[in-house]
């Protein structure tokens, strides 16, 4: 999926926040995070004005600390261009009014920049459960997420019982794309845990997707 994208210089990641620790929405302004290919440099300037724009998110390396969704992106994006800062949001379990509060100030702030910045977004889809039920459910969300229906998406997780674990920061992302006026969404590949290990009974969903 990343070879679809033309990188610019600036990336706001959101990911979830796996773990009880910290801040519920958490940013790190400063400094950089280190991968084997070297460090990737948070943009300082690009995160101050997501802080003064969007009271909820903290300050917080904890919540950071021990998680992994937004790290591993980071190697995918210095392969394809080393020379990027990037801004980390971890979002834990909050709710859909707060979740909208988050996007539409992203949405302001990316209106706002004289810079490209790239939105990325990432989530694993449905849980551990077999690969038929798991298919079945994850493709349930991403008739939401192609129409970028935020509240819909939101929904139908709760109601289908989807363990989506970036819930959150696809709520925040779909409203920010619908304010800046994204139209399309493309599903570029979508498999389980399960296409790969052989191992049916019990598979992790992946959805590689684009929004323009």
């Amino acid at each position: 999926m990343y070879s679809r994208i033309a990188l610019p210089k600036k990336i706001l990641i959101l990911g979830v926040r796996h773990f009880p620790r910290g801040e519920r929405a958490a940013i790190v302004s400063s400094g950089a995070w280190r991968t084997p290919l070297g460090d990737a440099e948070i943009d300082a300037p690009l995160a101050e004005m997501l802080r003064e724009a969007c009271p909820q998110l903290r300050e917080d390396s904890v919540a950071h600390s021990g998680e992994h969704s937004l790290e591993v992106q980071l190697p995918f994006l210095q392969v394809l261009d080393a020379g990027f800062t990037f801004v980390p949001v971890a979002l834990g379990t909050i709710q859909f009014e707060e979740l909208v509060k988050v996007g539409e100030a992203i949405a302001r702030v990316l209106a706002a920049s004289s810079e490209e910045v790239l939105l990325l977004t990432t989530s694993d889809m449905n849980h551990y459960e077999d690969d038929a039920a798991t298919r079945l459910k994850d493709q349930k969300a991403i008739e939401k997420l192609l129409v970028l229906d935020a509240r819909g998406l939101y929904d139908t997780c709760s109601n289908e019982k989807i363990s989506m674990c970036g819930l959150g920061p696809a709520v925040a992302m779909l409203t920010a794309l619908k304010i800046l006026g994204a139209k399309d969404a493309e599903l570029v590949r979508y498999a389980t845990s399960g296409d790969v290990s052989g191992e049916r009974d019990a598979v992790v969903g992946y959805a590689g997707m684009i929004f323009s």
